[in-house]
């Protein structure tokens, strides 16, 4: 074998190793890696999964802490918002939720069913003050006959089905990149801990 062939030769398994390594390196930060659930990132965008609860003090704190996350990786977040809820909690407002985004207003029906329920006080499990969180966000009658009618019940369920897929216990918790699960469980519930954990996961996946 020619010296030349011999070089071509090593230099493309030394690449394969390094590729093999970049690629195996441990993610800095705090989170379980799910297992059955391979990761997601396709080496531009990486997927973020937010449960969240409408009755959960953490997920409106948490509100202000989604644009600072997304603005140190502009263009390469696709932020999902999967609303579930707990014990008595009403699936009502999510399904609000799901009729509003589907009208392209679904991150405006968040912000204001968080205020209704933490700044004003209202029950949001009552159709009338959803219908008329609608109203003011301009979605009108439609609007209000699915949500009595239990148009979105289904992707409430299913929503709920989700949760269990990624053994979520608590709110909010966060899928990053289709298999690393972070929760303010994790970082002595904090918010702010969690919000700096997924920018130090993120930076650890991009490699920024």
């Amino acid at each position: 074998m020619s010296f030349k062939k011999l070089f071509v030769m090593l230099s493309v398994m030394l690449f394969s190793v390094s590729v093999y390594a970049d690629q195996n390196t441990r993610i800095k930060g705090v989170y379980d890696k799910l297992a059955g659930h391979k990761s997601s990132f396709d080496g531009k965008q990486v997927e973020i999964i937010e449960f969240f609860s409408f009755y959960c003090d953490h997920c409106y704190q948490f509100e202000e802490s989604i644009p600072v996350i997304k603005g140190n990786f502009p263009k390469k977040i696709k932020w999902k918002t999967v609303p579930i809820y707990w014990g008595k909690g009403s699936p009502k407002p999510g399904e609000a939720y799901f009729l509003a985004e589907e009208a392209g207003k679904g991150e405006q029906m968040r912000k204001a069913i968080f205020k209704a329920y933490f700044v004003e006080k209202r029950d949001i499990g009552n159709v009338e003050v959803l219908e008329d969180i609608g109203i003011k966000l301009g979605l009108g009658f439609d609007f209000s006959r699915r949500l009595r009618t239990g148009e979105k019940a289904g992707d409430v369920g299913e929503a709920i089905l989700m949760s269990k897929k990624y053994d979520i216990n608590e709110t909010p918790s966060l899928i990053i990149a289709g298999n690393l699960k972070t929760t303010p469980g994790m970082l002595d519930h904090s918010i702010d801990l969690l919000r700096d954990n997924a920018i130090t996961i993120l930076k650890s996946i991009f490699k920024k």
